[in-house]
């Protein structure tokens, strides 16, 4: 695999979406990812290979685009697999004022123990949706979450206590 740190290869990109975290928000499916989950909804962004190349500039351009967005989610593909090139886009876009989310197939111990990037990526993120995705925990009644292991987690909180502080009630558990 041939990576380049500036860029960010991705499967796609959704310029409106409503499922993928509280409000109108811009989701960008990462290219790649190592967990394979069984019954994953986007088996397509597991090659590491394929997908398209952009530069963190230009995709802050695309977001901007949309004054609609005011948050911004990084899903999958595995995210943290590139986790240098996204926390410099999750940096300039905190720095614009937008929320940054971030699903993982890793969890949130996992990635506190994991590499200097992705500990990088997790200080840039407001909300992380960790876990793999277990298709016999699956369950349509949650919000922004495919499964019942997976959590949604208030980085910043989390990071200050030195505790995992999940969202339990608000707009990430589909409250307004």
């Amino acid at each position: 695999m041939d990576w380049d740190n500036r860029k960010l290869r991705l499967a796609g990109i959704a310029g409106d979406s409503i499922v993928d975290g509280p409000g109108i928000r811009m989701t960008l499916f990462a290219q790649g990812c190592p967990h394979h989950c069984q019954g994953c909804h986007n088996p397509e962004t597991w090659e590491f290979d394929g997908g398209t190349w952009w530069t963190t500039d230009d995709l802050v351009k695309v977001i901007e685009e949309n004054p609609l967005v005011k948050g911004v989610t990084f899903s999958g593909g595995e995210p943290f697999s590139q986790a240098e090139a996204f926390a410099e886009l999750a940096g300039k876009l905190k720095n614009r004022g937008y929320e940054v989310a971030s699903y993982s197939g890793f969890t949130m111990e996992e990635l506190l123990r994991g590499s200097r990037e992705q500990r990088m990526l997790l200080e840039k993120l407001d909300v992380l949706i960790d876990g793999p995705y277990i298709e016999e925990q699956r369950s349509l009644s949650l919000a922004y979450r495919g499964s019942r292991n997976q959590r949604i987690i208030d980085v910043p909180a989390s990071l200050r206590t030195g505790e995992i502080k999940e969202i339990v009630s608000g707009r990430w558990q589909g409250e307004y």
